[in-house]
């Protein structure tokens, strides 16, 4: 018999929201401000999921080292707060997924490596309903994913064990931290996938082409 669980946490973009849209906007606003053609979405969106730094150096091909590196990642920082939510959208089915959970009376909750300045500005703008009843960022922890600190946070504020958990995301480093956690991992293969990853290395207990697919799995664990 399958353990229960309590509690579903999500990891933010790429995995609960497509925030890939107000990206692009704003990754090709600051090349134009560089005077640069545009890139295409498809390039821009496989580099969501890692960072303002891993987009300035996808954006420009400079590293951390580069004189101009960290005014550039203030910059589309800036540009990013000012187009945070306008086009951005939880992916489809999450919503569906939501009202399922809070009809079986399941938690749900964000463990992100979004800073607090950003996280909580869009979850705020979108006002999902049901709420989240945990939002863990980085500011609120140590040791930000792979690190399981995020998840064992989480049971805390939730009143569950990490095993009672179900971790869904979009990169490697999120099913690491729901597996060291000791919590069952769904990745998200709709999310923003670099080119050289493969999720089946990522020794998921589950993986998922499509939100839609994620109830059924929860429904073999209530």
């Amino acid at each position: 018999m399958k353990q229960k669980i309590r509690a579903v946490m999500f990891d933010l973009d790429g995995t609960l929201l497509d925030t890939a849209p107000d990206f692009v906007v704003v990754v090709n606003q600051l090349r134009a401000e560089e005077g640069l053609v545009e890139l295409s979405p498809e390039t821009i969106r496989a580099g969501v999921s890692n960072g303002s730094k891993a987009l300035i150096k996808l954006a420009f091909e400079i590293d951390d080292s580069h004189s101009q590196f960290e005014r550039l990642r203030e910059r589309l920082l800036a540009l990013y707060l000012d187009h945070i939510a306008v086009y951005t959208q939880p992916f489809p089915g999450i919503q569906a997924l939501l009202d399922n959970l809070a009809s079986k009376n399941i938690a749900w909750g964000i463990a992100t490596n979004k800073p607090a300045a950003y996280t909580l500005p869009l979850m705020s703008a979108l006002a999902i309903q049901p709420a989240p009843v945990s939002v863990i960022c980085p500011d609120d922890v140590a040791r930000s994913k792979p690190d399981p600190e995020c998840l064992h946070l989480a049971s805390k504020q939730l009143g569950c064990a990490p095993q009672e958990i179900i971790y869904i995301g979009d990169h490697k480093r999120d099913i690491d931290c729901g597996r060291d956690a000791g919590s069952i991992t769904i990745a998200a293969t709709y999310g923003y996938l670099d080119i050289n990853e493969n999720p089946t290395d990522w020794n998921a207990d589950y993986s998922v082409n499509h939100a839609d697919e994620i109830w059924p799995i929860i429904e073999k664990y209530l």
